[in-house]
C-alpha cells in the first residue's frame, strides 16, 4: 500500500480549504524528459473524520496532488494503462470505509479528464527529512542527507510509487523491521518484500543488515521507481527486484514483509505462509482496523504466533512468528 502522509499538518489553512500537495510527477525518476501527460481528477464527498484516511490512501495509490475541503476530497492522477485497476482499488477501499463511517458513500465518485498542466514545484517544501523509529532517516533526493552516526539514511523520490515512509502502514512496517533485523545477531538474513512499491522496505532491510532481499511488484512503473531508489541508496548488490508472483518462489526467508491490503494478504496467505522459514517472521500491513481480526485469524494460532500489533488511526500492522 506508500507517497507522502498528509502534509496537511504543514499546509496553509485558509477558511475551509486545505492545500495538501501539488506534485510535478514529471520531475520524478521515471519522467526525466518533459513529456505531455493527461490528468484525471477524482472528486468525492466524505465525512470530516474520514478525510485523512482517504487522502492518505489516494496519495499512496499514486496521486501526486490531493486537496481537501470541509467535506470533499479532490485527488489528481496521471492517466495510464493502470487507470482501470486504480479505479477498482479505490472502489474497494471506499466500500470498506463505508463500514466504518455509516452514511458515507451516498454521493457518487466523479472522475474528470483534465488538460495538461505545468504543476508548480512549490510542493517540494512539504517533503523534508524525517525520522522513522530509532534507526532511520528518510529524505528526498534534493535535500542533503542528514549526518547521523546512529541512523541509516534512505533517499526516496516522492512520486507515483507506494512508499515514502510517512504513511502509517509503511512506518509500522519499518518500525517492526528495525526490531527484527538485530535478532539475527550476525546470522545471514534473507528477506522478502512483497509489493515493494518504491522499494523503501527492501532498502531499509538492506541498510539495516540483511544479506539479501527479494523485492516483488507486478507494476512496471513501481519496479522502475524502485530500481532508481535502490541505485541511489547504493544497495544494488543486496536487492533483487522482480516482476514475479510470490507463489512462484521456491526459497524461504527469515523475514517476509507485505504492505498490501487485507483482501490481497488473505488471497496470498498460503503463498506468504510457505515463504516464511521456520521460526521466521511475517510483517503485514495495509490493513484497515475493520479487517485486522480476519487477517489475524487466518495466520494465528495454527501456523504463526502473533507477537505484536500496532494501530495508527484506521491502519493496523501485525507481526507474526512462524512456529517450527
Amino acid at each position: 500500500m506508500e507517497a507522502a502522509v498528509l502534509p496537511s499538518r504543514r499546509a496553509n489553512r485558509r477558511g475551509n480549504r486545505i492545500a495538501i500537495v501539488l506534485v510535478d510527477s514529471r520531475a520524478a525518476l521515471w519522467h526525466k524528459k518533459s513529456v505531455p501527460v493527461s490528468w484525471l481528477q477524482l472528486s468525492l464527498k466524505a465525512p470530516p473524520p474520514a478525510l485523512d484516511a482517504i487522502a492518505n490512501f489516494l496519495i499512496e495509490r499514486g496521486s501526486p496532488g490531493v486537496v481537501l475541503t470541509r467535506n470533499e476530497v479532490r485527488a489528481f492522477f496521471v492517466r495510464s494503462p493502470r487507470t482501470a485497476a486504480l479505479k477498482r482499488e479505490i472502489h474497494r477501499f471506499l466500500r470498506d470505509m463505508r463500514k466504518i463511517y455509516p452514511g458515507f458513500g451516498d454521493h457518487p465518485l466523479a472522475w474528470k479528464l483534465l488538460k495538461e498542466k505545468n504543476w508548480a514545484h512549490s510542493w517540494r517544501r512539504f517533503f523534508t527529512p524525517h525520522k522513522v523509529g530509532r534507526m532511520l532517516w528518510i529524505t528526498p533526493p534534493w535535500v542533503a542527507p542528514p549526518k547521523s552516526r546512529r541512523r541509516h539514511v534512505i533517499t526516496i523520490e516522492p512520486g507515483m510509487a507506494f512508499g515514502t515512509g510517512t504513511h502509517a502502514t509503511t512506518r509500522g512496517c519499518l518500525e517492526f523491521l528495525e526490531h527484527l533485523v538485530p535478532r539475527f545477531d550476525g546470522a545471514e538474513l534473507n528477506a522478502l518484500d512483497v509489493g515493494t512499491g518504491s522499494g523503501i522496505l527492501a532498502i531499509a532491510l538492506a541498510k539495516m543488515g540483511a544479506a539479501s532481499v527479494v523485492a516483488l511488484d507486478n507494476d512496471p512503473t513501481a519496479l522502475r521507481v524502485a530500481r532508481g531508489n535502490v541505485k541511489v541508496n547504493g544497495v544494488e548488490r543486496r536487492i533483487r527486484l522482480a516482476n514475479c508472483r510470490v507463489e512462484n518462489l521456491d526459497e524461504c526467508f527469515g523475514v517476509v514483509v507485505a504492505n498490501l491490503t487485507a483482501e490481497t494478504i488473505i488471497d496470498l496467505a498460503d503463498a506468504l505462509e510457505d515463504r516464511v522459514a521456520d521460526r521466521g517472521y511475517l510483517v503485514l500491513s495495509g490493513i484497515l482496523k475493520l479487517k485486522a481480526g480476519q487477517v489475524r485469524r487466518r495466520f494465528a494460532p495454527v501456523s504463526f504466533v502473533l507477537l505484536r500489533q500496532t494501530r495508527e488511526k484506521e491502519w493496523v500492522t501485525l507481526l507474526f512468528k512462524k512456529k517450527s
